[in-house]
């Protein structure tokens, strides 16, 4: 009886191994089937990845492995939305849910939810897509992933724009195209961008489509989205058609025609129609199967037979439809043909001429703004020395004019130089958390001395439903404001000018802002109302004569504008006032404490009695720079003129300054600084220069320069840079 009892428990211990090492190799099998299906699908045969990926959802529900059960049936949804079989990748993304909904929260489930979205869209049925987005939302904000919900903040847009909803959608695009590019995030951005155009279009402003739909190819060439790429061109060709540009307008429907051939002929090599159905087929064979297994053969005979003859009316016209297809595109071709080589011909030359045109002109306008600094220094120089000793009442007047004409062309200048960063697209926008409502306040009383000289009201109006804190650019939003306010501040007398901030839309994430500067000054006359924006464009040869100005205050801010995402409106009635609008969308930031940096008054004692090395070739700068170290009771020790000597005299003298021309005879300023490293890590180097757009401020400082101080020289600015240089050696 003992042995009997032994022998059983041996063979149950047995069974039970077998079946666990049965149930690890099922277990086993179902990585390695999915892991052959991705494989199948990187080599596009979706024939077997098809295949791999049933056997493995049959191995997970025979071990009850819920997870990988969902995971097999997502794979399979992923194919058939690849395929555009929009119905079976539904079908089978439904199955996948159901089952992870049994289990935690993942990535993996939202990804399911974001897919039906995407379904549901392609099928039009925008209701439920828009509840499988929020699913998906729901579920990443759950297990916080914030990157993915930026994709879904995009499908919301197109969403929007879908239903008409135009005004909720295209702060959504603004915000996404404001954002810094990046490797994965291109394809997104360039979305957005076609989105607005389309948008654009369909309100039938030609020209703003134009230029989305434009920025919007430019960035799909990184990604290489074809399909994408093929909406682009068509919507082009759309617009062109519409500003009369036939030659354009054909261009593009040439391109877009030749790429949805390439897309078709490409999908149909995926997964022929006659192995996709076999799959199917093979799939409600299962069902039959376990309903009725002694009819197996005779059903599957049957049906075998039927899906020969559907499959072959189906090719038959699939062919026809590609034949007649590609006939028509080889007689636009042939038509076409020759036309465009002796398009591309000319364009080509246009394009080189016009490139060339620019650069030149780029080059002219940087090379007068930096020379013309060097005698500006001596103007405004000289004008500050002489009014720091004590002129005569009767010269106060001319010195006073003198100190205004130097700033007047200094301004001019340094607006040349913006207008050229901007054009040669030097320029990037910047994502930092700021004060709105404290940046409005400190330009308001930095203006309070303009608007007291014409006696205007300079008010402000901030809806209070704006968040103190947001995410953008405050550098470039500051410009904006102060061209603008300036203006309206002086063409306004006796008069009100008025900053207004309203809520066009906000959510736990953005909000949407409108900008509005009203003033009651002279107006502007509505044939002007178009060119006012042009570089050098004032209202009249009058205006430019009885107020001043360069011209390109408005320029600037148009482009300013339009690189934040929005567009700039002007209403105007002369005698009566203008009013310049613009809306802007912005991330909400975090509620954090902003120290204000507090410039305090120099300290004379710092600077009183150091040796200071000036380092100038020309010679009246040489006096100017000289002086005004000396009168805050530095000592000026010596004056050198070249690069060489410099190097010798830091080697061979002790100094607590060097003042370092940036361009020299000899060896420069930059070079000489480099040299000085070498063997004095210490002394410290200020550079003097007039940057221009191919010198800047991080360039000088790589050499080992410690500050720049930028030519002409403003005197408080002088001080203070100097002052804090040798604080920190203190």
């Amino acid at each position: 009886m003992k042995h009997l009892v032994f022998i059983l428990l041996f063979l149950s211990s047995f069974a039970f191994a077998q079946k666990k090492e049965k149930k690890a190799a099922k277990v086993d099998s179902i990585a390695y089937y999915i892991e052959l299906s991705n494989f199948n699908i990187k080599t596009n045969n979706y024939k077997f990845s098809l295949n791999f990926a049933q056997k493995a959802i049959d191995y997970a529900h025979e071990v009850k492995d819920v997870k990988s059960e969902a995971n097999a049936n997502a794979l399979i949804g992923g194919i058939y939305f690849e395929l555009k079989k929009f119905d079976d990748a539904i079908e089978s993304y439904y199955k996948s849910v159901s089952l992870y909904n049994t289990l935690k929260p993942s990535s993996q489930q939202a990804y399911c939810y974001y897919q039906l979205g995407l379904c549901f869209m392609e099928k039009e049925n925008y209701l439920v897509a828009d509840n499988n987005f929020d699913k998906a939302k729901t579920i990443f904000q759950t297990i916080k992933i914030p990157d993915a919900i930026e994709l879904l903040n995009l499908q919301k847009g197109i969403v929007y724009k879908a239903k008409g909803q135009y005004l909720q959608a295209i702060p959504i695009f603004n915000q996404i195209i404001a954002k810094p590019e990046g490797n994965d995030f291109t394809k997104t951005k360039a979305e957005a961008l076609y989105q607005i155009g389309s948008i654009e279009l369909a309100n039938d402003r030609s020209n703003l489509a134009l230029n989305y739909l434009t920025r919007a190819l430019a960035l799909n060439a990184k990604d290489k989205n074809f399909e994408q790429k093929s909406e682009i061109l068509l919507a082009l060709s759309k617009t062109y058609e519409k500003l009369s540009n036939i030659n354009k307008a054909h261009q593009y429907l040439k391109g877009y025609l030749i790429l949805k051939d390439s897309i078709a002929l490409l999908n149909i090599k995926k997964l022929g129609t006659e192995d996709y159905a076999a799959f199917k087929d093979s799939e409600r064979l299962k069902t039959i199967e376990q309903l009725d297994k002694e009819n197996k053969e005779q059903q599957k005979a049957n049906k075998v037979a039927k899906l020969i003859s559907i499959l072959a009316i189906a090719l038959i016209t699939i062919l026809s439809l590609l034949s007649l297809s590609l006939y028509k595109n080889n007689i636009i071709r042939n038509q076409s043909n020759m036309l465009l080589k002796e398009k591309n011909n000319e364009l080509q030359i246009a394009k080189e001429k016009a490139e060339k045109a620019s650069k030149a002109r780029a080059e002219f306008l940087s090379t007068v703004s930096h020379e013309l600094r060097t005698p500006l220094n001596a103007i405004n120089g000289i004008t500050h020395l002489l009014l720091e000793e004590n002129p005569k009442p009767s010269q106060m007047n001319y010195l006073t004019s003198l100190k205004f004409s130097g700033n007047y062309l200094l301004t001019f200048i340094n607006e040349i130089l913006e207008i050229n960063r901007i054009e040669s697209n030097a320029i990037e926008t910047e994502n930092l958390n700021f004060n709105l409502k404290l940046l409005l306040a400190n330009i308001q009383n930095s203006l309070k001395e303009l608007a007291s000289i014409n006696n205007n009201t300079f008010t402000i109006e901030i809806d209070p439903t704006i968040p103190d804190f947001l995410i953008g650019d405050p550098t470039k939003l500051s410009q904006i404001f102060l061209n603008l306010i300036n203006n309206a501040l002086k063409f306004t007398k006796n008069g009100e000018v008025k900053v207004i901030l309203s809520v066009n839309e906000i959510n736990e994430e953005f909000t949407s802002i409108h900008f509005k500067i009203v003033d009651t000054g002279i107006g502007i006359p509505e044939e002007k109302i178009e060119t006012v924006f042009e570089s050098f464009s004032q209202g009249s040869i009058e205006i430019n004569r009885k107020y001043g100005g360069t011209g390109l205050g408005l320029t600037i801010v148009k482009k300013l504008v339009d690189i934040l995402g929005g567009k700039i409106i002007l209403e105007s009635k002369v005698g009566k006032g203008s009013s310049f609008s613009f809306d802007l969308s912005f991330k909400i930031g975090a509620d954090e404490h902003i120290v204000e940096e507090k410039i305090s008054e120099q300290n004379d004692a710092i600077l009183n009695g150091k040796v200071v090395l000036l380092i100038e070739d020309n010679k009246i700068n040489q006096m100017i720079t000289k002086r005004m170290v000396e009168n805050k009771g530095m000592i000026c020790a010596d004056v050198i003129d070249n690069g060489e000597d410099a190097i010798e005299a830091v080697k061979n003298n002790h100094y607590d300054l060097v003042l370092m021309d940036v361009h020299l005879p000899g060896i420069n300023g930059t070079i000489a600084t480099q040299t000085i490293r070498t063997f004095d890590k210490k002394i410290k180097i200020i550079a003097l220069t007039a940057i221009s757009l191919n010198e800047n401020r991080e360039m000088l400082l790589s050499y080992g320069m410690n500050d720049v101080i930028t030519k002409p020289f403003d005197p408080a600015d002088f001080y203070r840079i100097i002052a804090n240089n040798l604080a920190e050696e203190a």
